[in-house]
């Protein structure tokens, strides 16, 4: 095995033996803004106590320079990953001066160089295990400690961490900060970020309390900031905390930063959040983007207490932190932000992340067995995020509200500042509630899988509850009736749910809706007469949670096979026209557009793809001038347009600046319908060329690169196969556009003989790359064949893989079978 691939028993013999004490990390970074400089000096000085003579440091970087071990330098035994440590005594004193080595894959200390303004920019991102890319440390959650950061970096940049600047030293061009020292917190939440960011200030004040609020950007992108909003609904959060967890805010500061190349959403780093550039629109944006931005601050704000004051041990309580931040950016964006219907985007977009992770046969309980490192990066999925959220509302429906949120007090008050297993908090729930959280743990923390509940009605017409897969459920079934096109509901029955069949006594109604109110975790299906009244009005139903439950049902019918995939798109271009709310409009165009490409049979895929442009293009010119809805549908058309070239004159129009009134065709729209003409033959590489030189930022390079990758030419599509495997100076985003570019349009045709290619690749691509980068690789290239016998044999002659590859392998196997499942389905 990969000595970078700690496990979890050995890191639980390390913090059995070793106690850490406090790190001091200083980082010479004045050297970033050179190109060719590929490293950066670290030291880092660890006091801790030991009762064994001999232990390790965690370390990956460019090389180890000098090993101090209290006072004596010792002969230096590094193999990549880890520093061996020996001579140890019951109190010591380490120093490690080391050469850390700049990122480009978005892990450890990842630098950009801004082709705008030419400006260097460095953040950290490190879980679950790469701040030992900047430092030596112990790399495990259980061994918290106080961090004292000293950062030197070129004079007038800022300089941030998780704690406010204690120093500044200043001299000829360069600056010197040293940070006050954290509070005990995990190395993976750790975080410095330097640049000449823009910050825009607030404040929060309660009583007592007070709470500095910074927002950070990139210079060439401080136009699109949206401060304002964001310090709202920072505010609104902190607000919501402070009353739900009774504990005030520990961290001090509350700074946010918005990074570019970055891997993920955001980070719940205390005191310095970072989020994706992503979050900020270059020109029109939705309320649907400003509400799952909102949805993200919460998020990582909830987890200031779940993850960062009370921290899991080890991964396999991963859940304690990612699951209830889940539930709470929805909870707190429906109860204290102007982003009233986030349970009903939650219902439709987020809980199909986890039915969709939960049917795989890599499937894992809430509460999953994480043996290392490798496997602890491929849970931050479905299941510990969204399926996570989704039991935890119906734990609020099973043990009430209240009882619920004075558990969390409880949990917080007994364990802040250390570390927690789910027993430590299924204690405090079982006392402030009465239930017996443990077999309610067994049921829902501790299985996998979904029930599918659906109503049937006997020969004596006596309606009974049918779930597969039996669980304890508390539901609620909607009643709704069909009234002048209106569809609402008229009364509303609760129902525990235990066996596999349950007699209910239901009166008649034209919409019968299981888990209205989406109280529980499960896939529902709709009975014959419901089928007909949403297919005749789904846009009819009055309240936004309802149509997205129905929206969700009719998705989850479609994938399984189920449901017709040619009735399911028919119904999609009559209401998605019609559905008032933009959250579940975005959900549903992304599932329709999904459902053409890969559910649609061969021989019919053209016609549906086609009456699927036709649509989008119509409802665009229809929609409200200025409205969400027209911004939807414009990058719907934009994105059908590469799989159909019908409507070129009309995206040429819109290029041109004969849209739609009201149509903002900003330069990511533009991209869009650039791209469109690259990938159907329409638009040359002087075309995309033009367009760069209008957008010369780092997203027009991005997109650019992928525009060029998407052209319908075999020469070129092997090209952006080679760069993506061979090419190692591709940044994370660039190699996106690659595999992006390669597999635009869907051209089987130019790529298909790639596919045994990709099988010889991938496990010399996931020993030599970094693990972010070789997913990337391993799913974005997984070839779409007409049959499972290629990945079959792979996973036959290796047996012996490494697990975190055939897993992702295994998962995308069962993508293929799915889509060939459905299509073949009658």
């Amino acid at each position: 095995m990969n000595s970078a691939n700690l496990t979890r028993d050995e890191t639980a013999a390390r913090s059995a033996t070793v106690a850490l004490r406090s790190i001091r990390v200083e980082l010479d970074l004045t050297g970033a803004p050179e190109h060719t400089r590929s490293g950066f000096p670290t030291i880092t000085t660890l006091e801790f106590d030991s009762t064994v003579p001999a232990t390790w440091l965690d370390f990956i970087g460019e090389s180890v320079g000098r090993l101090i071990v209290n006072g004596v330098e010792q002969n230096i035994d590094y193999d990549g990953a880890r520093i061996a440590l020996t001579g140890l005594e019951a109190h010591n004193v380490v120093r490690v001066e080391a050469i850390g080595a700049y990122s480009r894959s978005g892990e450890g200390l990842h630098r950009f160089h801004d082709p705008s303004d030419g400006e260097t920019y460095l953040y950290t991102q490190y879980e679950p295990a790469d701040s030992r890319r900047v430092m030596a440390c112990f790399e495990q959650p259980d061994m918290k400690a106080a961090y004292t950061f000293v950062v030197e970096t070129p004079a007038g940049w800022e300089v941030l961490s998780n704690q406010s600047p204690a120093t500044v030293d200043l001299r000829a061009g360069v600056q010197r900060v040293e940070f006050a020292p954290t509070l005990p917190i995990s190395s993976y939440i750790t975080a410095v970020a330097a640049g000449p960011y823009v910050r825009v200030e607030g404040e929060w004040r309660r009583d007592e309390q007070y709470i500095a609020l910074s927002v950070f950007a990139r210079r060439s992108l401080a136009e699109h900031l949206e401060s304002d909003e964001i310090l709202e609904v920072t505010r609104q959060g902190l607000d919501f905390f402070t009353d739900a967890f009774a504990y005030p805010y520990p961290w001090g500061k509350y700074d946010q930063i918005f990074v570019p190349e970055y891997n993920l959403g955001a980070m719940e780093n205390p005191g310095l959040v970072t989020f994706t550039e992503g979050y900020l629109t270059r020109g029109a944006a939705t309320d649907a983007q400003r509400a799952a931005r909102a949805n993200t601050i919460l998020h990582e704000m909830a987890h200031m207490w779940f993850g960062d004051l009370v921290t899991m041990r080890w991964w396999d309580d991963l859940w304690l932190k990612e699951s209830f931040a889940d539930y709470m950016g929805s909870h707190a964006s429906a109860a204290a932000t102007r982003y009233t219907d986030a349970w009903a985007k939650f219902a439709a977009n987020r809980k199909a992340w986890a039915y969709q992770q939960d049917q795989l046969p890599t499937t894992h309980p809430i509460v999953a067995d994480i043996t290392d490192l490798e496997a602890a990066k491929l849970n931050f999925d479905g299941i510990t995020y969204a399926k996570g959220a989704a039991v935890l509302k119906q734990l609020v429906a099973f043990v009430g509200e209240d009882a619920f949120f004075e558990g969390a007090r409880r949990y917080f008050a007994a364990h802040a500042f250390g570390n927690t297993t789910l027993e430590d908090l299924l204690a405090e729930l079982n006392a402030v509630s009465g239930r017996d959280m443990r077999s309610w743990s067994r049921a829902w923390l501790e299985t996998t899988g979904m029930s599918t509940i659906g109503l049937e009605t006997d020969d004596d017409g006596r309606r009974i509850l049918v779930q597969s897969d039996p669980r304890p459920h508390r539901l609620r079934i909607g009643l709704y009736t069909r009234t002048d096109g209106r569809v609402v509901r008229r009364n509303q029955i609760s129902v525990d749910l235990t066996d596999e069949r349950t007699p209910v006594d239901l009166p008649d109604a034209d919409l019968i809706l299981v888990n209205d109110d989406d109280l529980t975790y499960a896939k529902v299906r709709l009975d014959e007469r419901s089928l007909a009244c949403v297919e005749e009005s789904l846009s009819g139903i009055e309240d936004p949670l309802a149509r997205a439950l129905v929206w969700s049902s009719l998705w989850n019918a479609t994938r399984d096979g189920e449901f017709p995939v040619c009735r399911y798109l028919a119904i999609v271009r009559d209401h998605a026209p019609r559905e008032s709310s933009i959250g579940l409009l975005v959900g549903v165009l992304g599932n329709a557009a999904f459902a053409v490409r890969r559910f649609v049979r061969e021989e019919s895929r053209a016609d549906e793809q086609r009456l699927w442009t036709e649509a989008a293009w119509r409802a665009l010119r229809n929609a409200e001038a200025g409205s969400d809805a027209q911004l939807s549908w414009a990058r719907a058309f934009a994105a059908a347009s590469a799989y159909d070239d019908t409507r070129e004159s009309d995206v040429r129009d819109l290029l041109s600046g004969r849209a739609p009134e009201g149509l903002i065709v900003d330069p990511d729209l533009r991209w869009q319908l650039v791209t469109a003409l690259a990938t159907t033959g329409r638009a040359r590489s002087e075309a995309v060329a033009d367009e760069q030189s209008r957008d010369d930022t780092a997203t027009g390079r991005t997109a650019a690169r992928r525009a060029l990758a998407a052209r319908p030419d075999s020469g070129v599509r092997a090209a952006a196969w080679d760069a993506a495997w061979n090419d190692l100076t591709l940044s994370n985003d660039h190699l996106d556009a690659e595999i992006a570019g390669f597999r635009a349009g869907g051209r089987r045709d130019l790529i298909a003989g790639f596919d045994e290619e990709y099988f010889v690749r991938i496990e010399e691509a996931w020993r030599a790359r970094s693990i972010e980068l070789a997913r990337r690789l391993v799913v974005g290239l997984f070839p779409a064949t007409d049959s499972l016998d290629l990945v079959d044999a792979w996973l036959a002659d290796h047996a012996s893989a490494p697990a975190a590859l055939r897993r992702l392998v295994i998962e995308q196997r069962d993508g293929l079978a799915r889509e060939l499942r459905v299509r073949a389905a009658r």
